[in-house]
């Protein structure tokens, strides 16, 4: 049918150019974010392209339902100022009519929201995680690149090695400043190794000296050494941390119904929902007198979207603090929406507006004389 085709083409173009400036525009921020992170030594440098990929599938599902919005949005506040609007009114075409035509062209991305968001976003996350992990968790002497001065991870020692060996389990010309208390030690050496000793980790340093100090007293002491043992690391390396709930899977949420997962739940599930109901919003906050701008109807749009998006994030910490179930917030929220949109969609239908409700009930002058 003319209607449908021509209605469904405006949206798909509308769609990819919406995307294409979305997704610019997030990898743009997520690149000043993760460099940021990289120079302060959270992540690895050579990693930056990989977590900015990891976040943006994050990302994904509030990219789609912008855009998704953004589309019917623009497409049919284009049709209002273009009298297209009139057109297919006067061809018996009312606004109800255009609700098929937009879920047939929605439900592959609404489809892919509720994925992205129930599958691809822990799994992203869990990725994202282990990538921080990895990287934090290795020892002293792996974080230091020759020619170069680096903090250990708990920021009281500072390496420094000359040059090492291919296997990066020697460095010759080391220097090793650390702190403990109000001692300051400063240690020298011609190269250093890597041993372990059951699950402790130690440095094996040779012909060299430290220099100690009290920054209390002020004393000094200076001492000569063939071969000094310094501790690097007290712990295995495989000490695992606490899952949080958005790294676990939507299956695992459902068999641990605790109120910080059902949270997590409600934010998955509620990104779908929203997606629905914003498109049904659309359809009415689109009608825009063909005179006027179109300034107004994508301001009030963007309002929308913002705050039934912080709603949906309000939501998940509600149910996670336990100050409200999860089903009845799913339904007052959602259900309260969707009914909102379909009562708003049918007076624009049944052309009922405040003004002239108020022409009705106002007495005519005319008629009181």
């Amino acid at each position: 049918m003319l209607f449908d085709s021509s209605l469904r083409r405006d949206l798909a173009r509308n769609f990819g150019a919406t995307v294409i400036v979305l997704v610019t525009i997030v990898m743009t921020i997520l690149l000043i974010r993760t460099l940021g992170q990289a120079s302060r030594g959270s992540i690895n440098p050579s990693e930056v392209l990989l977590i900015m990929g990891f976040n943006l599938i994050g990302q994904l599902t509030t990219i789609l339902a912008l855009s998704l919005f953004i589309t019917v949005v623009s497409t049919l506040t284009r049709m209002y100022s273009d009298s297209e609007m009139v057109i297919w009114f006067s061809s018996g075409q009312g606004l109800l009519r255009f609700i098929g035509p937009l879920l047939r062209f929605a439900w592959p991305m609404v489809l892919a929201i509720v994925l992205l968001a129930l599958f691809a976003w822990p799994w992203s996350n869990q990725q994202m995680q282990d990538l921080r992990q990895r990287y934090e968790k290795r020892n002293d002497i792996e974080r230091v690149a020759p020619g170069q001065f680096q903090e250990s991870g708990q920021g009281k020692r500072v390496f420094f090695i000359d040059k090492d060996s291919p296997d990066k389990r020697i460095g010759k010309n080391v220097f090793v400043y650390s702190e403990d208390g109000p001692l300051e030690s400063t240690t020298t050496a011609e190269q250093g190794r890597v041993e372990f000793h059951g699950a402790d980790r130690f440095l094996m340093l040779e012909s060299g000296q430290q220099l100690l100090r009290n920054r209390e007293t002020g004393e000094v002491r200076v001492t000569q050494f063939k071969q000094y043992d310094l501790l690097v690391d007290t712990a295995p390396m495989s000490a695992a941390l606490d899952i949080a709930s958005r790294q676990l899977s939507s299956l695992e949420l459902l068999k641990q119904p605790t109120a910080v997962n059902l949270g997590e739940l409600s934010w998955r599930l509620g990104l779908g929902l929203c997606a629905l109901n914003l498109i049904l919003l659309a359809v009415s906050l689109s009608a825009v007198n063909p005179r006027a701008g179109r300034s107004y109807q994508f301001g009030l749009a963007l309002l929308t979207f913002v705050v039934y998006y912080n709603m949906v994030n309000i939501g998940q910490s509600w149910i996670s603090n336990g100050r409200i179930g999860f089903g009845p917030w799913m339904l007052s929220l959602h259900g309260s929406m969707f009914a909102l949109a379909m009562g708003w969609l049918f007076a624009r239908n049944q052309n009922w507006s405040w003004r002239n409700w108020l022409a009705r009930v106002r007495p005519n002058p005319s008629t009181a004389s």
